[in-house]
């Protein structure tokens, strides 16, 4: 592919870049990996794939500015070659561990592009941490604009001991042309998307979700739609393989039901599948990301998961917010904490795509019009 084809191709606007531009990334070589599979292309990001094989590691680290991963790690421990673990016919990553994977892509971006990584959906529901690591890498899930070179993922499962193999995909990257004033969102603009339901669906006295241009924030639901209201992990469940889809929830889930009052409290160092009280939608010409919350509020962590594609929840048919909600992976530290129903949990924080990508999350993705909802290797329980 010429240099003049992606010019013309590729969108020159700051923001998110959509799909058909990580297409020509990967035809001109900026991102490489063979035997890329269409459907690791989203709307607005690219799945990752695992390597060959695992490094079982006693801490996690980040590279620094000087050295590149496997530096790091030789200089950690001269012998950690010696340990890797095959993935090519499968294997398990114990929980509790600290694993190191090389992936199979890697990239080679242009200047002003810069790449932001975040787990898939169904990694933060089974509880798998996973952070994105870079060659001389200062910062976790992201590697700055330019970045040529390798790329890493750290896994720690927290609660499951899981099965995983050369191509499993845990993590997914989107890539965004450097922002300046020209991609953020007008107040007048973000006024617009409220008014006309495209985001979310809130009555007058909930406005205060959105008090701020670009953000809404959410809330928790503990009354549901009948008695269900979230799910609990079981402590000494059997390992989860990743490629199944047909595991029975009742071995690895205790249901929680509504109480008399609609709370919660959550027990230390449990996790918890809930959702958010709201049905959110991503308009496509946008795209966002859960950001953290503020632990000020309350010691527990409400995501893994946090990326939400153009499309998500949103309705084609009348261009607003539909019935998909958020779902919420929770896990308080150190003492309990009462969570009530309708409190705030964290904020979506709303991107400016570069362009408008040319398919959108939709029908046959699998958390679209999700209410509560398990990773999709169990079977379905709605």
């Amino acid at each position: 592919m010429t240099n003049a084809t992606v010019i013309k191709t590729a969108p020159t606007n700051s923001g998110v870049l959509p799909c058909q531009t990580i297409r020509v990334m990967l035809q001109s070589g900026e991102i490489t990996a063979e035997n890329i599979q269409p459907d690791q292309i989203q709307p607005a990001s690219l799945d990752l794939r695992l390597g060959t094989h695992a490094y079982p590691v006693d801490t996690s680290f980040l590279p620094g500015a000087q050295m590149t991963v496997l530096q790091k790690m030789e200089q950690l421990d001269n012998r950690f070659d010696n340990f890797k673990i095959n993935l090519r016919d499968g294997a398990v990553l114990e929980k509790g561990r600290v694993y190191l994977v090389p992936l199979l892509e890697q990239i080679d971006l242009k200047d002003g592009i810069a790449g932001f990584a975040n787990p898939k959906s169904s990694t933060g529901r089974l509880d798998i941490l996973t952070r994105l690591i870079s060659d001389r890498g200062t910062a976790f899930d992201q590697v700055e604009a330019g970045y040529s070179g390798k790329l890493y993922v750290e896994i720690v499962p927290r609660t499951f001991s899981v099965v995983v193999k050369t191509g499993t995909r845990l993590n997914q990257m989107r890539f965004s042309r450097a922002r300046d004033a020209s991609s953020s969102i007008a107040p007048s603009e973000w006024k617009r998307l409220l008014d006309e339901g495209q985001i979310v669906q809130l009555d007058k006295d909930e406005r205060k979700l959105s008090e701020q241009t670009g953000i809404l924030r959410f809330t928790v639901d503990l009354k549901g739609d009948g008695l269900l209201i979230g799910y609990r992990a079981k402590r000494h469940a059997k390992r989860i393989d990743l490629e199944r889809r047909d595991y029975d929830p009742a071995e690895f889930w205790e249901p929680i039901h509504v109480g008399k009052t609609p709370s919660l409290v959550l027990d230390p160092n449990e996790f918890y599948i809930l959702t958010t009280k709201e049905a959110v939608a991503i308009p496509p010409d946008y795209a966002a990301e859960m950001v953290p919350y503020d632990t000020r509020a309350g010691e527990f962590r409400v995501h893994y998961a946090g990326f939400f594609d153009p499309g998500f929840g949103w309705s084609e048919q009348t261009g607003k917010a539909g019935s998909s909600k958020a779902v919420l992976e929770v896990r308080s530290h150190e003492v309990p904490f009462l969570l009530e129903h309708g409190q705030t949990v964290g904020w979506l924080r709303f991107e400016r795509m570069a362009a408008r990508p040319d398919k959108l999350y939709g029908e046959g993705s699998n958390y679209q019009g999700q209410r509560l909802k398990l990773a999709k290797q169990f079977r379905n329980t709605q």
